[in-house]
């Protein structure tokens, strides 16, 4: 009896497998690393046969930490990261590295190659771009695309595949070329709205006339929880699996955190709205839905049913959260490698500290926390980061006050980001969070207490996976839609209510946090 679903996240460091119940409970999950090569500047490439590898490796790991067989598993979901792979004609890696090493195929969603070709495609104003808060980040595959047609011609004329990972892995599943609305929407610039979703004159804009064709791209995509086939018989191989097990349509890994998220509102349209999902990792992106098109400046949507039929998508994003944390550790003197025992000895201390000298900790010290662009809501990928109030001390708690006002910061940001899409209608009573930050109670705190907000924590051990399974349901045909797969799923949670003292002293920080974008903005001017 075919009962459970296997959900597959793809992150910027690793595959995360997961098996669920049809009901949600999470039995066993297991997680493999992945290679990331750095470049020279903001290059950042992976191998995706690597990334392939590290699936496999991931779900025969949880699948046999679950006890099940093969033929016991329905349905399998994948998400990733919006990285972008590049094949040959043939189906087998082309290299997008300025080394030539034919392993490298795939283009990290955090590279930042493609600055220029964002910048000249905004500067266009083309009516496409409305659907993008206005403007490109070079993250996104249309920019992407043009500096690889433009710095590497000859692999542009040997290519046959134009992916974003997540349909890269449902490709190299099942063997169909079929695209997700979700990545379409989000990362290609696809109007899913339109009868046409591809401009052909905002291509031309971008000078890729021929991407289409080069790239393998279809004419519709598959919408959230659709089936796009059975697995292969080589990839049920490789997975431990079998080809009775189902495939849905792949998700970028945000949005399927925000699925899994507010799983437990999604039936009702007016509770949704009243609620974001914020999901924290090596970025983080609060993600909101409506049935109305709101558009705002610098916020990445609106994006037609990108996870959810019927609903349009918002997100507000900052390029490095996690990532912004590791960074401090490792450039301050008594920092060193940024591990998860590191942080938690940090972690540990700053709660001493603050109990013992109050809110004076950390005082003097800010932070704008922009150290790889500010994606919202200022859209600006050049802005750059921030320290005011150094002083000559490189002592362990130093480090833990420089990390302390790092956190408020990062959750400063969220906050602006909260109150711009305020501006475009959006009003949100809770914010449900997932991801890794849930792990760090001081960011749990934060962001209760700097937004003013109620946060919900799901008991669900890992709700961007849950997002995955949830579409996974859809797909084995245990629910009718994404809505009903998550009433079905949902885990429950616990709520984290803001301290009204301390949100007023996080507002005389926010007035701080709001005169330091002005003051980078002078000296940039000068």
């Amino acid at each position: 009896m075919r009962e459970y679903l296997v959900a597959v996240d793809v992150g910027t460091t690793s595959a995360r497998a997961g098996i669920f119940a049809r009901d949600g409970h999470m039995l066993a999950k297991a997680r493999h690393p992945i290679e990331m090569r750095r470049g020279p500047a903001d290059f950042a490439e992976h191998d995706s046969e690597d990334i392939w590898r590290a699936t496999c490796v991931a779900v025969r790991q949880a699948l046999s930490l679950s006890g099940l067989e093969a033929s016991q598993v329905a349905g399998f979901g994948f998400d990733a990261t919006c990285s972008l792979v590049i094949r040959d004609r043939q189906g087998t890696p082309l290299s997008v590295s300025e080394t030539g090493d034919p392993r490298f195929d795939t283009i990290v969603w955090l590279d930042h190659r493609a600055v220029a070709e964002a910048e000249e495609m905004n500067a266009t104003g083309h009516p496409v771009l409305a659907y993008v808060g206005g403007s490109l980040s070079p993250e996104m595959q249309i920019p992407k695309l043009m500096w690889f047609k433009r710095h590497m011609p000859q692999q542009w004329e040997g290519a046959g595949f134009f992916f974003d990972l997540a349909d890269f892995l449902t490709w190299r599943a099942t063997g169909s070329p079929m695209r997700s609305r979700s990545t379409l929407t989000a990362k290609w610039n696809y109007l899913a709205y339109e009868s046409e979703g591809w401009n052909a004159d905002y291509l031309a804009h971008a000078g890729l006339q021929d991407f289409r064709e080069k790239g393998g791209l279809p004419d519709r995509c598959a919408g959230p929880g659709e089936a796009i086939g059975t697995l292969s018989a080589k990839a049920a191989e490789e997975l431990g699996l079998d080809q009775e097990c189902v495939v849905a349509a792949g998700l970028i890994d945000a949005y399927a955190g925000g699925l899994g998220l507010l799983a437990g509102v999604l039936t009702n349209d007016e509770a949704v709205e009243g609620h974001a999902a914020l999901i924290g990792g090596t970025s983080s992106c609060l993600v909101a839905f409506s049935r109305k098109e709101r558009h705002g400046a610098s916020l990445w949507g609106p994006f037609f049913e990108a996870a959810l039929d019927r609903f349009w998508l918002v997100e507000g994003s900052q390029s490095a959260t996690g990532a912004l944390l590791d960074h401090i550790v490792r450039m301050h003197a008594s920092g060193g490698e940024p591990d998860a025992a590191r942080h938690q000895a940090i972690i540990d201390r700053i709660f001493v500290l603050r109990e013992q000298e109050g809110e004076r900790f950390g005082e003097g010290l800010h932070v704008l926390p922009d150290f790889h662009g500010n994606r919202s809501p200022l859209a600006n990928p050049r802005a750059k980061g921030v320290i005011s109030g150094l002083t000559r001390d490189t002592s362990f708690d130093g480090l833990c006050r420089l990390y302390w006002r790092t956190c408020v910061a990062l959750v400063l940001g969220l906050r602006h980001i909260l109150e711009v899409m305020e501006e475009i209608g959006y009003r949100f009573d809770m914010l449900h969070a997932g991801g890794g930050h849930v792990h760090n109670p001081l960011l749990v705190e934060l962001y209760a207490d700097v937004t003013g907000r109620s946060v919900r924590i799901p008991k669900v051990p890992d709700a961007v996976l849950l997002g995955s399974a949830m579409a996974a349901s859809v797909a084995a045909g245990f629910s009718a839609s994404m809505a009903e797969a998550g009433r079905a799923m949902d885990q429950g949670g616990t709520v984290r209510e803001c301290d009204p003292q301390r949100k007023g002293f996080y507002d005389r920080d926010f007035k701080r946090f709001m005169a330091m974008h002005r003051h980078r903005s002078e000296l940039e001017a000068i």
